[in-house]
């Protein structure tokens, strides 16, 4: 009888893993293995190796046909799928770009106005005001904000350097002058407690595979801390060590819809809404294009100009014909 290690590891252990060799979030570990796992029990727990492209198919179909789930999330599914075979099986996909991908409907965002937004951050207050501040101040996005860590604000420049935003691209954004203080204040508490951790015997805060190894006692220096940490210790499920993560962006995502129904905004906003208004309203007082698409951190300009159409549309683009009788 072989010996219980011997035994290869199970299809989502070998997944996580292969995550973890490419340095993939814990967020997209977890959504990997959710989207594969769902795509074998929907196929009556056949094995990959023995499905292929009608199977691939099939599973998208159903996701948009009885689920009714969105574009996003589709793509999302067959991203997951596609890593399963490239990745993990080592499988070659000559019928790739036969796939038929959902495509995302064109919307024009939503935007908050500038009396909105004053009205919106009344409603809010302490971590949730600063947090918020710093999406509609700076254009973050969520997570970038609630992964913020010390190192990466530079008050002398008044600047926060963005590091591993999306599709891994690093940015600069500006700190505005009225978070300076407050932001100060959140970093000056922020030592307070991990000196406390420390001196509990934890302090190490959790670190990107790559940097682990090339700095191993970073994780435990006041610099690498998050600016806006959980009020509670936490095991990573990853290395098993306890620590203090960043909060959870559920939090500033329910104080933002309060606020937004004690503000009386009958918009369909939320947190990402307030990005929005970041270019939307740069662009309105007459930032450059190329400037917005910059601090938005967007590959292509053509992503950023989508907020020149929230500009164009309504009563600000065109004079009704009403109007002229």
């Amino acid at each position: 009888m072989p010996h219980r290690d011997s035994r290869p590891p199970k299809l989502l252990d070998q997944v996580r893993a292969r995550c973890r060799v490419k340095h993939y979030s814990l967020r997209t570990e977890r959504s990997y293995a959710a989207w594969i796992r769902r795509y074998i029990l929907y196929h009556g727990k056949r094995h990959p190796r023995d499905m292929g492209k009608k199977e691939v198919e099939a599973f998208l179909s159903h996701l948009a046909v009885d689920r009714s789930v969105a574009a996003s999330t589709q793509n999302q599914a067959l991203g997951a799928i596609l890593f399963l075979y490239r990745d993990v099986l080592g499988i070659e996909l000559p019928w790739l770009d036969d796939v038929v991908r959902a495509k995302r409907p064109a919307r024009i965002p939503e935007v908050l106005s500038r009396q909105e937004v004053g009205a919106l951050f009344a409603h809010l207050e302490g971590q949730n005001w600063l947090l918020a501040g710093l999406l509609y101040g700076s254009g973050l996005r969520l997570m970038e904000a609630v992964r913020l860590r010390i190192k990466d604000v530079d008050f002398d420049y008044r600047q926060i350097v963005v590091r591993d935003g999306k599709g891994g691209r690093e940015r600069v954004v500006p700190v505005p002058a009225r978070l300076v203080e407050p932001l100060q204040a959140q970093i000056d508490s922020v030592a307070t407690i991990h000196a406390g951790d420390r001196d509990a015997g934890y302090g190490r805060v959790y670190m990107p595979f790559a940097l682990a190894q090339k700095y191993p006692n970073a994780a435990g220096e006041p610099a690498w801390q998050y600016v806006f940490p959980s009020k509670r210790l936490s095991r990573d499920p990853r290395s098993g060590e306890t620590g203090r993560h960043h909060v959870n962006e559920k939090g500033l995502q329910r104080a933002v819809k309060a606020a937004l129904g004690k503000a009386g905004i009958r918009k369909k906003a939320s947190c990402h809404t307030l990005r929005h208004s970041f270019a939307t309203h740069l662009l309105e007082g007459g930032s450059d294009i190329r400037t917005v698409q910059e601090l938005l951190g967007h590959q292509h300009v053509q992503t950023t100009m989508i907020y020149t159409h929230v500009l164009q549309r309504g009563g600000q683009g065109v004079v009704s014909p009403l109007d002229w009788l």
